[in-house]
C-alpha cells in the first residue's frame, strides 16, 4: 500500500482532526514521514477545554463501566481484538509509515495488541481475591479487587500501538476507563487505534471507555499528570520524563506505573552457540533502528572469543539493508527525526574521544531516493580499561558498545553498573553460568534472557524493569493488580461482637 491507501484504509483521510496536504496553521502538530522527511498530515491539538471535556467524560463513563460484570467487559475487549485483526496489516503499515519501523515490526506490534486482547479476555474471568481464616468465631475475611478509575496512559513514539494495548486492554477488563496521551510523533497511529477501540465499545453499548487527548506537555501532559480524578498514571518514556511524572503524581498521592529507559547488555560466554548469538544480537541491537527500550546497547564478550566474534558481527552488520521501511527486504529503517540523528552522531564522536574504536558504521546512511533520517548500524569497541562513559547513557540509535571480561562475576557487575535496569541477557551453554546470571546475585534487571538477546518480550510475562527504569510492570502475569484497588472485607456472620486480638470491651 502507498501512503494514500494506508491513510484511507483507516479512515484518517476523513477524520475531523486530521488535515492532509496543507498546513492548517496554529493549533495543529505536523506528523512527519521519517523515511522521507516530508509531512504526512497535520493533527489538531487539544487545548485546556478539550482536555477537561475528555477527562470529565472519562469520570462519567467510569461510573457505568465499573458496574458491568468483568466477563462482559471481556467480551468487549474480545471484539476490539477482532477489530484489530481485521485492520492489522493496514495499522501495521501506518506504524511503519509514521515511526519508521520495518513493515514486519509494524505488523508485529499490532499483533502484540491482538495478543494482549486475547490475554485480557481470559483475565476477565480470573480477577481473583482471597479468603482468609479469622481468629474470631463465625467471622470471615475476604479480599476483593475493584475497578480503580480513569487511567492516564502516556506512550512513547517507538511502540505507538502495543504499549497502549498493554495498558488499555487490561485496564478495560478491570473496569477502568482509559485517557490516552500519545507521543506527538505518532498521533496518526493513536487516532486510528483509539477510534477502533472506541467504536467497538460504543457499538456494544459502552460509550466513552476509550478516550484520546493529543497535545503538548504544557497544555495536556501537565494537566493529566496533576489530575486528581486520574488515580493512576502509566507513563512510558525517558528516565528524565519519568522522574518528573513520578514527582508530580506523588504530590497528589496518586499512583504511577513507570516504564522508562533501558541500557541493556548481553553477555557472551565462550561456551555459547555463536551462530545463535550472532543472529540474536544483530536483531536486538539494530531492530527498530536501535529505538526500542529493550535494544541491546552493550555487549560484554569473553576476551578469548572477542576478536573473532566482533569481526563476524561487523561482517553481518555490513550486509544489513537500510532503506524504506515499507519495502520488502529492508531490515533497518530511519531514526524518528533529525534530533535523533544528532544524538547518534554525538554519541559516536564522544565514544571515539573517550578512547573507543569504531569497528563499523558511525555515519549517516543515504538509501537511494530517500532523504530521511537514516544512519548506519554501528559497533564501537571500548578501550582496554573497559571504561567508556558515553555507554552509561541511553542513546536511542543502533550503536553497540563492546566490552570484554575474564570472569563471569565481572561481566555481571558490568551489566549492573548502569542506572537503568530493564533487560539483560546471557548466551551460554553452561547451566551454572545461567543459574548465576538469573539468580539473586546475578542481573539486576526486570527482564532476563538466556540464549536470546534483550528484545522480544512476550505478553504472558510481566514487562518492566528496576532502578531508573521505574519499577513498573505491564502486560502479563499479575500486572492487572496495578489497575485495581484492593479491599479487605471482614464479615461477622454471628450475633456476638467479637474483637480482634482478644480485646474485651464490655
Amino acid at each position: 500500500m502507498n501512503v494514500k491507501q494506508i491513510l484511507e484504509s483507516l479512515g484518517l483521510d476523513k477524520h475531523p482532526r486530521v488535515v492532509l496536504g496543507r498546513d492548517p496553521g496554529s493549533g495543529y502538530a505536523m506528523t512527519e514521514n521519517p523515511a522521507t522527511g516530508e509531512p504526512l498530515a497535520w493533527v489538531k491539538l487539544d487545548d485546556a477545554a478539550a482536555y477537561e471535556k475528555e477527562a470529565a467524560g472519562a469520570v462519567e463513563s467510569f461510573k457505568a463501566w465499573r458496574e458491568v460484570p468483568a466477563p462482559v467487559r471481556g467480551q468487549v475487549v474480545r471484539a476490539i481484538g477482532d477489530a484489530l485483526r481485521a485492520k492489522r496489516d493496514a495499522l501495521g503499515a501506518l506504524v511503519s509509515l509514521e515511526v519508521g519501523k520495518i513493515l514486519a515490526e509494524g505488523v508485529g506490534e499490532v499483533q502484540e495488541s491482538i495478543d494482549i486482547a486475547d490475554f485480557a479476555v481470559g483475565l476477565s474471568r480470573q480477577l481473583y481475591g482471597m479468603t482468609m481464616p479469622s481468629e474470631r468465631r463465625r467471622h470471615r475475611i475476604q479480599e476483593t479487587w475493584h475497578p480503580l478509575g480513569p487511567i492516564g496512559v502516556i506512550t512513547a513514539f517507538n511502540f505507538p500501538n502495543a504499549v497502549w494495548a498493554w495498558n488499555a486492554m487490561v485496564a478495560a477488563v478491570c473496569g477502568d476507563t482509559i485517557l490516552w496521551k500519545p507521543s506527538l510523533m505518532a498521533t496518526l497511529t493513536a487516532i486510528a487505534t483509539n477510534s477502533i477501540a472506541a467504536q467497538v465499545a460504543e457499538s456494544m453499548g459502552h460509550p466513552g471507555v476509550f478516550r484520546l487527548v493529543i497535545g503538548t506537555d504544557d497544555v495536556v501532559g501537565h494537566r493529566l499528570v496533576a489530575d486528581k480524578r486520574v488515580p493512576l498514571i502509566s507513563a512510558t518514556g525517558s528516565c528524565r520524563m519519568g522522574k518528573a511524572v513520578g514527582a508530580a503524581v506523588a504530590q497528589r498521592i496518586g499512583r504511577t506505573l513507570l516504564e522508562l529507559g533501558g541500557n541493556n547488555a548481553v553477555i557472551v560466554e565462550p561456551s555459547a552457540d555463536l551462530d545463535l548469538a550472532l543472529r540474536a544480537i544483530t536483531f536486538s541491537a539494530v531492530g527498530t533502528a536501535g529505538q526500542r527500550c529493550t535494544t541491546t546497547r552493550r555487549m560484554i564478550v569473553h576476551e578469548s572469543i572477542a576478536d573473532a566474534f566482533v569481526a563476524r558481527l561487523a561482517a553481518a552488520y555490513r550486509t544489513i539493508k537500510i532503506g524504506d521501511p515499507l519495502a520488502e527486504g529492508t531490515l533497518v529503517g530511519p531514526l524518528v527525526n533529525a534530533r535523533a540523528v544528532e544524538g547518534y552522531h554525538h554519541a559516536v564522536a564522544e565514544a571515539i574521544k573517550q578512547g573507543g574504536t569504531l569497528v563499523c558504521g558511525g555515519k549517516a546512511a543515504k538509501p537511494a531516493g530517500l532523504a530521511g533520517h537514516f544512519v548506519e548500524p554501528t559497533i564501537i569497541r571500548a578501550p582496554a580499561s573497559n571504561r567508556l562513559p558515553i555507554s552509561d547513557d541511553e542513546t536511542f540509535a543502533p550503536i553497540l558498545y563492546v566490552f570484554t571480561y575474564k570472569d563471569l562475576d565481572d561481566a555481571i557487575a558490568m551489566n549492573n553498573r548502569v542506572e537503568q535496569g530493564l533487560s539483560s541477557a546471557i548466551l551460554t551453554n553452561d547451566v551454572r553460568s545461567m543459574e548465576r546470571f538469573i539468580g539473586p546475585a546475578g542481573t539486576d534487571c526486570g527482564l532476563a534472557y538466556v540464549n536470546l538477546a534483550t528484545s522480544g518480550a512476550e505478553i504472558g510475562g510481566a514487562f518492566g524493569g528496576e532502578k531508573e527504569t521505574g519499577g513498573g510492570r505491564e502486560s502479563g502475569s499479575d500486572s492487572w493488580k496495578a489497575y485495581m484497588r484492593r479491599q479487605t472485607a471482614t464479615i461477622n456472620g454471628g450475633r456476638e461482637l467479637s474483637l480482634a486480638q482478644g480485646i474485651r470491651f464490655e
